[in-house]
C-alpha cells in the first residue's frame, strides 16, 4: 500500500506529491491520470478555458478558504462600500454605453441626415447655416430614422465598391481597359505571343490557354469570362503591368503597388480591429475616431454618389425640357439620379477614350474603372429593380379582368400611394421571376442535357453575373433585356391573359374574384388572414411531395410528347447512345464536341430565365458551345416536329393555367358555402381551402395507388396504421393547435387588450374565433422564442416533438409533457383571478363599482404582481452574488481543490490538508 502511494504522480508534471504541493484526485479518472497538483490543474484550466475534465467530463470543484479573522456576518460598512463600488462601476458603464449609443444612434445618423438635406436644398444659405442645423432639436426622431437609412445606403455602397474592386482584380479587367497597355518593343517575346494566344482561343476553350497568354487576345475570341479560372486571369495581368512598367514605371507599377498595399493594410487592420473595439463596446474611447471616419465617409459618399449625379441629371432634364414628365412620375429624385448616372457613364467613357488618345495611362485606367463601377451599378438597378417591376405591372395589367378592375383604378391607386404601389408590383414581379427560374431548374432535372442549350444553367458554379456585367458590352446587355421582356411577357399572355378571356367566354359568372374586405363581417378578416398565412399555407408548402408531383407530371408529359412526336431521344436521351454513338451530330452544326462536366452548363445564344434575387435575366446570349451535351437521334422533318412540340407545350400550359385558376376556387366556394351559407367570400380563403382539399385528395389517391400492388392485407394494415396516426394527430391538433391557442388568445385579451380598449362603463365582448386565430400567432412566436432561448423543460419537450414528427407521434408524451402542463398553467391564470373577482370579492361586501373594477382590472393587476415578484427575486439573487463578491474580495485567501467522492460514501485516499488555517 505504501509502495502504491509512493508511486502516485501528477498527470501533468509527472512529479510526486509533497507536503507543500499535495496530490488531489478531483475527477472520476483512475490509474496513472488519477492524481494532479492543484497548481498544475489551475494552469491547465487557464490554458484550456474549461471547468471540467476533458476525459471523464466531471466538473472540478473548489472550496473557498477565508481569513481566520472573518466575522460570521459582514459589517454594514463593508456592504455599503461594496454597494457604492458596484453603483460606481454601473454608473461608469452606463455613461460609457450611453455615450456609445448617443454617438452611433444619434450623432452619426443625425449628421448624415442633416448633411443630406443641406446638400439637396440647393441654396447657399443652407451651407452657411449647417452648423446651426446640426444643433437643432427639431424633428430629432424623424431625422435619426432617415439618417439611419442614409448611413445604411452609404455603408452598402462602400462594401459594394470594395467587393467590385475584388471582382475586377481577381476576374481580370475588360479588353478595352487593357488594350492600350501592351508591352514596349524591347519586350518582343510577350508581344509576339499575344496573336498566337488569340488564334488558339478561337479553337479551344479558354481554360486550356497557357498561363502567359494575354487576356486581351483571349477576349477578341469572346470566351466567357466566368469560365477562365482566376489564377489564369490575374497572372497575365500582373505580367502585363510589369512589362509596361519597364517603359513608364509611375503609371503602371505605382497603381499595382497601391492596390497590393491597400489589400495588405486591410488584412492587418482586420486582424487588430474587432467589432467590440470598433463600436466602443470594449470600454475604450477609440470608437470616437471611428465615429469621425464614418461621418466623413458618409459625407463623401453622399457628395460623390448622390449629390453630383442628381444635379447632373437635374440640369440635363431641365435643359432638355423633360422636367414636367419627370415630376409627373412621382419619383423625381430617383429618375433624375439615374439620368445623371447615365450621362456620367457616357462622360467617363468619352474621357477614357481621350486619355487613351493622349497616352495618360493612369488617368485612362482610373476613368475606365470608374466607368465600370457606374455601368455595373446601372445594370444591377435594371436587372433587380426595373425588370421585376415591368413583370409585376404586366402581370397586373393582364389580370385586370380577373378582379373586375381597370387601368383607371390602377392609376388612382398609384397617385394615392406611389411608393407602396410600385413596391407591391416589384415584389409580385420578383416572385414571378423566382418561381419561373425554379421551374426551369426542375426541367433540367428531367430533360436531356443539351435540350435547354439556349438557357443558362443557374446552378453552374462558373456562372458569375457580376463578371459578365464587367466584361460584356452594353449592347449585349440591352439585347438580353429586350429578349427577356419578350419571353416573360409572352408567357404571362399565354398563362394569364388568354385563360382569363376563355373563362369569361365559357363561364361568364365565374369571374371576377371577390377580394373586397368588409368591416362588418362577423369574422375578422385579419384573423382569417393570420390563420391562413400561419397555418394553412405553411402546412401545404412545407410538404416535399408537391415538387415531386410536379416533377412526375413534367416527366410524364415529356415521355408522352416524345413518343407522340418521335422526339423521345431528343427530349430524354438514350443510355445506349452515350457510349456507342458519341460522335453523332446534332441540329447545331457549329457545336464543339461535348465536354465532360458535372453540370449542365449551357452557353449558346438565346433568351434566358430569371435568376431570382441577384440577376433576374442575366443568362441570355452566352457565347460558346453547350457543355454537358448528350447526343440524340434526329428523326425526319425535325424542325416541323419541334414546331409541333412548342405548340403542344403552349396548349398544355394553357390548359394547366385554366385548371389552376378555376378548380381550387370552385372547390373552395362550394365547400365554404356549406359553412357560411354565403357566396360572397374572400377568394383568398376559398382558393386556399380548395387548394388544400385538392392537395389532400391527390395525396390520398397517390398513397392508395402506391399501396395497391402490395395486396389487400398490406393495404388494410396500412390503412389501420394511418387511421391510428390520423386520430392521434387530430387529438394533438385539438390540444396543441386548438385549446392552447384559444386559452392563450383569451388570456392576452383579458390582460392586455380589454383593459386598454374597453372603458369601465362598457362591457367587453369576446370573439373566441378571433382570440383563437390571434392565439395561434402568439403560440408560434412563443415557441420560436423558446427554441432560440436557453435550455429548459419546455424547449426540451418542443424539440423532442419536432424530432419525432407526425409518423412517430407519441400521444402520451405530448399530453403528459406538453399539453397538460401548459393547459394547466393557462387555466390557472384564467380561473384564479376570475374566482377571486367573482367569488371572493363580493363575499367581502364591497360596492358594485369596486366589484366591476376588480373584475376588469384583476388580470393586469396580478400580472403586475407576478412581474414585481420576478424582479424582486432577481434582485435578491443579485444581492446574494454581491454579498459573496464583497466577502471574497476582503476575506478570501485561497481555494482548495475538492477530491471526488464516490457514491458509496467512501472517499478515496485523501492527500494531506493544505497548511492554511480555517
Amino acid at each position: 500500500m505504501d509502495t502504491a502511494e509512493e508511486a502516485d504522480i501528477c498527470r501533468v508534471c509527472r512529479s510526486e506529491g509533497t507536503p507543500d504541493k499535495p496530490l488531489y484526485h478531483p475527477c472520476v479518472c483512475t490509474g496513472s491520470i488519477k492524481f494532479i497538483h492543484q497548481e498544475c490543474l489551475v494552469q491547465w484550466l487557464k490554458h484550456s478555458r474549461k471547468e471540467y475534465c476533458e476525459l471523464c467530463k466531471h466538473r472540478f470543484a473548489f472550496t473557498p478558504i477565508y481569513s481566520p479573522d472573518m466575522p460570521s456576518r459582514l459589517p454594514i460598512q463593508d456592504i455599503c462600500a461594496g454597494l457604492l463600488t458596484s453603483v460606481g462601476t454601473a454608473i461608469r458603464y452606463w455613461f460609457h454605453y450611453t455615450l456609445v449609443a448617443f454617438a452611433w444612434l444619434g450623432v452619426v445618423p443625425l449628421t448624415a441626415c442633416r448633411i443630406y438635406k443641406c446638400l439637396f436644398t440647393g441654396s447657399v444659405s443652407s451651407l452657411l447655416t449647417l452648423p446651426l442645423d446640426m444643433l437643432s432639436t427639431e424633428n430629432l426622431l424623424a431625422d435619426c430614422l432617415q439618417g439611419c437609412f442614409v448611413v445604411t445606403c452609404t455603408l452598402c455602397a462602400f462594401i459594394s465598391l470594395v467587393w467590385l474592386r475584388e471582382q475586377i482584380v481577381h476576374g481580370g479587367a475588360p479588353q478595352w481597359l487593357e488594350q492600350h497597355q501592351m508591352p514596349p518593343p524591347h519586350a518582343a517575346g510577350q508581344a509576339n505571343e499575344a496573336p498566337v494566344a488569340g488564334q488558339g482561343a478561337a479553337d479551344e476553350p479558354p481554360a486550356a490557354q497557357p498561363a502567359p497568354a494575354d487576356p486581351p487576345a483571349q477576349d477578341q475570341a469572346e470566351p466567357e469570362p466566368p469560365d477562365v479560372p482566376p489564377d489564369q486571369v490575374e497572372d497575365p495581368e500582373l505580367e502585363e503591368e510589369e512589362g509596361a512598367a519597364a517603359e513608364d514605371a509611375d503609371p503602371n507599377n505605382g497603381a499595382q503597388d497601391d492596390m497590393n498595399w491597400n489589400a495588405l493594410e486591410w488584412d492587418r487592420a482586420a486582424e487588430e480591429l474587432t467589432w467590440e473595439r470598433m463600436l466602443g463596446l470594449d470600454g475604450s474611447l477609440v470608437f470616437l475616431e471611428h465615429v469621425f471616419w464614418v461621418v466623413s465617409l458618409n459625407t463623401l459618399f453622399i457628395l460623390v454618389f448622390a449629390f453630383c449625379p442628381y444635379h447632373i441629371g437635374h440640369f440635363s432634364v431641365v435643359g432638355l425640357g423633360f422636367e414636367e414628365y419627370v415630376q409627373a412620375s412621382h419619383f423625381e429624385g430617383l429618375i433624375t439620379t439615374i439620368v445623371g448616372y447615365i450621362l456620367l457613364a457616357m462622360t467617363l467613357i468619352l474621357c477614357h477614350g481621350l486619355a487613351a488618345l493622349v497616352r495618360f495611362q493612369r488617368s485612362r485606367r482610373l476613368l475606365g474603372v470608374c466607368y465600370i463601377v457606374v455601368k455595373v451599378s446601372l445594370l444591377v438597378v435594371v436587372e433587380i429593380g426595373v425588370f421585376p417591376l415591368i413583370c409585376g405591372w404586366w402581370l397586373d395589367i393582364c389580370s385586370l379582368e380577373m378582379f373586375d378592375a381597370s387601368l383607371k383604378d390602377r392609376e388612382l391607386s398609384f397617385k394615392s400611394a406611389p411608393g407602396t404601389t410600385m413596391f407591391l408590383h416589384w415584389l409580385v414581379g420578383m416572385v414571378y421571376v423566382f418561381y419561373f427560374a425554379s421551374f426551369i431548374l426542375l426541367l433540367r432535372e428531367v430533360l436531356r442535357p443539351g435540350v435547354l442549350w439556349f438557357l443558362r444553367n443557374l446552378n453552374d458554379p462558373d456562372f458569375n453575373p457580376v463578371q459578365e456585367m464587367i466584361h460584356l458590352p452594353i449592347y449585349r446587355h440591352l439585347r438580353r433585356f429586350i429578349l427577356s421582356v419578350v419571353v416573360f411577357g409572352s408567357i404571362v399572355l399565354l398563362m394569364l391573359w388568354l385563360p382569363i378571356r376563355l373563362i369569361k367566354l365559357l363561364m361568364p359568372t365565374f369571374l371576377p374574384y371577390n377580394v373586397m374586405l368588409y368591416s362588418d363581417a362577423p369574422v375578422s378578416e385579419l384573423s382569417l388572414e393570420l390563420l391562413l398565412l400561419q397555418v394553412v399555407l405553411p402546412a401545404l408548402l412545407e410538404q416535399g411531395h408537391t415538387r415531386q408531383w410536379l416533377k412526375g407530371l413534367v416527366r410524364a408529359w415529356t415521355v408522352s410528347a416524345g413518343y407522340l412526336l418521335d422526339l423521345h431521344s431528343y427530349l430524354l436521351g438514350e443510355q445506349e447512345d452515350n457510349e456507342g454513338n458519341q460522335p453523332v451530330n446534332n441540329n447545331n452544326n457549329n457545336n464543339p464536341p461535348p465536354a465532360h462536366h458535372h453540370h449542365n452548363n449551357n452557353n449558346n445564344p438565346a433568351p434566358a430565365v430569371g435568376e431570382g434575387l441577384h440577376a433576374a435575366h442575366q443568362a441570355i446570349l452566352q457565347q460558346g458551345g453547350p457543355v454537358g451535351f448528350q447526343p440524340y437521334h434526329r428523326p425526319l422533318r425535325f424542325p416541323f416536329r419541334i414546331v409541333l412540340l412548342i405548340a403542344f407545350m403552349c396548349l398544355t400550359l394553357l390548359v394547366a393555367s385554366l385548371v389552376c385558376l378555376t378548380l381550387p376556387v370552385f372547390t373552395g366556394r362550394w365547400l365554404m358555402s356549406f359553412w357560411t351559407g354565403s357566396s360572397k367570400i374572400h377568394e383568398l380563403y376559398t382558393a386556399a381551402c380548395g387548394l388544400y382539399v385538392c392537395w389532400l385528395s391527390i395525396r390520398g389517391v397517390s398513397v392508395l395507388l402506391a399501396w395497391m400492388p402490395q395486396g389487400r392485407t398490406v393495404i388494410a394494415r396500412k390503412v389501420q396504421e394511418w387511421t391510428l396516426m390520423i386520430l392521434k394527430t387530430l387529438v394533438v391538433a385539438l390540444l396543441v393547435a386548438g385549446v392552447i391557442p384559444l386559452l392563450l388568445g383569451l388570456l392576452f385579451e383579458l390582460v392586455i387588450v380589454a383593459p386598454l380598449r374597453v372603458p369601465l362603463d362598457q362591457t367587453p365582448l369576446f370573439y373566441p374565433w378571433q382570440d383563437w386565430a390571434l392565439g395561434v400567432l402568439h403560440a408560434k412566436i412563443i415557441a420560436a422564442i423558446t427554441l432560440m432561448g436557453p435550455q429548459w423543460w419546455l424547449k426540451t419537450v418542443i424539440e423532442q416533438v419536432y424530432a419525432n414528427g407526425i409518423r412517430n407521434i407519441d400521444l402520451q408524451f405530448i399530453i403528459r409533457k406538453l399539453a397538460a402542463p401548459v393547459i394547466s398553467v393557462l387555466l390557472l391564470s384564467l380561473c384564479v383571478p376570475y374566482v377571486i373577482a367573482a367569488g371572493v370579492v363580493p363575499a367581502v361586501g364591497v360596492t358594485p363599482e369596486m366589484e366591476i373594477l376588480m373584475q376588469r382590472r384583476i388580470y393586469p393587476f396580478l400580472l403586475m404582481i407576478v412581474s414585481l415578484i420576478g424582479i424582486l427575486s432577481f434582485q435578491i439573487r443579485q444581492f446574494k452574488r454581491l454579498y459573496e463578491h464583497i466577502k471574497n474580495d476582503k476575506y478570501l485567501v485561497g481555494q482548495r481543490l475538492v477530491n471526488y467522492e464516490r457514491k458509496s460514501g467512501r472517499a478515496a485516499s485523501a492527500p494531506p490538508p493544505i497548511p492554511v488555517a480555517e
